[in-house]
């Protein structure tokens, strides 16, 4: 199963998390900060629900987070070629015009756990495979047909998305932003990618 599964603990990252805990590193100042000032304003206006798995033999410590929130993918406001893509796998008569979505608002691995000895996959791969089937499980309270985030657009990010079955839900930069209507002269500070949770329904996946 892996080290996140085997030798952590999956917890609510509220206000008896965060007293309790020691500061979470994962890094990046942006992620530090928020999981560290923000993360209970976040979930308090009902905006998302953040999670961690702490170590079990030091549970002050904090192995990764994440928040997650509801969100969609509207094809209607996708160029042809992009939204024929989206639809690829969904049958005709069941495609629609905007299809639910998980979104994975902030996600993070600490930095002493990235890399471990021994194990087949990294921590970051495994959490990513846990929030995948937990949004295909049958206890999952509503439908939720692809995952969405919005990946720093910068090589270690986008590679991390790719490497676990990610794609850019726009070809390019600039399409991009002349369909999230971003001035074209302006960097791209993140890139919209999609995950369609279909893929690990399949016969061929249990």
């Amino acid at each position: 199963m892996g080290f996140l599964f085997e030798k952590c603990t999956l917890k609510p990252y509220d206000a008896e998390t965060l007293a309790y805990c020691q500061s979470f590193d994962c890094g990046n100042a942006d992620l530090n900060d928020f999981f560290a000032s923000d993360v209970l304003h976040y979930t308090a206006e009902l905006l998302g629900k953040s999670y961690c798995f702490t170590l079990d033999e030091d549970d002050k410590q904090i192995v990764a987070a994440f928040t997650i929130a509801n969100d969609s993918i509207k094809t209607y406001s996708l160029p042809n070629a992009r939204k024929k893509k989206v639809n690829a796998e969904i049958p005709r008569q069941k495609q629609m015009k905007s299809y639910p979505a998980v979104l994975i608002g902030r996600l993070g691995v600490g930095t002493a756990f990235r890399k471990l000895a021994g194990e087949e996959k990294s921590v970051g791969d495994q959490l990513m495979d846990f929030i995948k089937f937990w949004f295909i499980d049958n206890a999952n309270k509503t439908g939720c047909r692809f995952m969405v985030v919005d990946a720093y657009n910068e090589e270690a990010p986008l590679r991390y998305y790719k490497r676990n079955g990610f794609e850019v839900l726009f070809s390019s930069e600039d399409q991009e932003k002349e369909y999230t209507n971003q001035p074209p002269e302006k960097e791209l500070l993140t890139r919209l990618m999609y995950f369609d949770l279909i893929v690990l329904t399949s016969t061929d996946n249990t």
